[in-house]
């Protein structure tokens, strides 16, 4: 069992394959859940690949198979965010196309299997181009963009945050630009959590991307303001429960991290991979980090990985009938995408 911590008696943790293809080898592609399937979009096929791909792969994690929708007008992108909208649509917002950093909205209908180009509603206020950022649901028809917009030669000091209202209907999408901003952060990630303590409600959490170790407030919103309904996972739950009490893992949260993945499973953030800032060599990472919110303040558990072949930049996670799935991404070379799709596991 590759990837285990603490031995005969003790907690452990690991990343258990449960299906191969080629078709989901990837990284920095979206990843994204949508009625019981797993959207694939874009991507890098190999390492130093200059054009981003621009299929679309749909993973059924119930039956292990993977299948290619059969447009071939898909948005060339890596480096975006994607988020479901309606039950029905698949809006990958911003990214890269090989050419230059975008800030606008495709969206996959997948009921029809099409790709649609929506539109800039009057008002639109976008960014000068997005690529690395997050992408968050509030609602429906509100996602929360967050990270650093524009090229390295134009790019803020600061990281932006956005509202992005999305239209279904007159297929259209408006950026409207939030008067606070954060640090400059870039290949970061974002949990929206309920805040922890007496004040109920929720908060828009980033983490890495930046020097940092400490996550920062991309929002608060108070109780019943955020109708978004998390996915239950009452199992995957408990065993992060007890792994963190376990007494395995160190209370030390990521510094220098980027490229990582990063979901929410009840009141806890998870982790795993990315690449590290603060090391010249033996960049990508195999740790597995624990935001516990039950308690203000919140604590951060690190659980280190002995095993190499599991290293991973640029890949995603995915909760789904309560497992945390692992798609894609770099493996330890930085050039060589995996193609495996693994589940977290626990021996506790």
């Amino acid at each position: 069992m590759a990837g285990a911590v603490g031995g005969a008696g003790g907690s452990g943790w690991t990343w258990r394959p449960v299906a191969r293809d080629p078709l989901l080898a990837r990284a920095f592609h979206s990843c994204t859940e949508l009625r019981g399937r797993f959207y694939l979009v874009g991507g890098l096929l190999a390492g130093g690949a200059r054009e981003p791909s621009n299929d679309t792969v749909v993973f059924d994690p119930a039956g292990g198979q993977a299948v290619r929708v059969g447009t071939q007008d898909g948005p060339r992108r890596s480096h975006h965010d994607a988020a479901p909208v309606g039950g029905r649509w698949l809006c990958v917002v911003g990214g890269w196309d090989g050419s230059r950093r975008l800030a606008t909205v495709a969206a996959l209908d997948t009921e029809l299997g099409v790709w649609e180009a929506w539109r800039a509603a009057q008002g639109n206020c976008p960014p000068a181009g997005l690529s690395s950022h997050t992408c968050t649901r509030l609602s429906d028809r509100e996602l929360r963009v967050a990270g650093r917009e524009g090229g390295t030669r134009t790019q803020r000091r600061y990281g932006s945050i956005y509202t992005l209202r999305l239209d279904p209907g007159a297929r259209t999408y408006c950026y409207k630009e939030e008067g606070c901003h954060t640090v400059s952060r870039s290949g970061h990630c974002a949990a929206l959590l309920q805040s922890p303590g007496l004040h109920q409600g929720h908060q828009l959490l980033l983490f890495g991307g930046c020097n940092s170790a400490e996550p920062e407030v991309a929002g608060r919103w108070s109780h019943g303001r955020i109708k978004e309904e998390p996915l239950v996972a009452p199992r995957l739950t408990e065993q992060l429960a007890r792994l963190v009490s376990s007494g395995q893992g160190s209370r030390q949260g990521p510094r220098g991290l980027r490229h990582h993945s990063c979901s929410v499973v009840g009141p806890f953030a998870v982790l795993f991979g990315g690449e590290t800032l603060t090391r010249a060599r033996d960049t990508i990472c195999n740790d597995l980090y624990i935001y516990d919110t039950r308690k203000s303040p919140s604590l951060w558990f690190h659980f280190p990985c002995a095993d190499h072949g599991l290293k991973r930049t640029g890949h995603r996670t995915c909760l789904w009938n309560d497992q945390l799935y692992l798609v894609g991404g770099f493996g330890e070379d930085g050039r060589t995408a995996s193609s495996q799709v693994c589940i977290l596991d626990f021996f506790i």
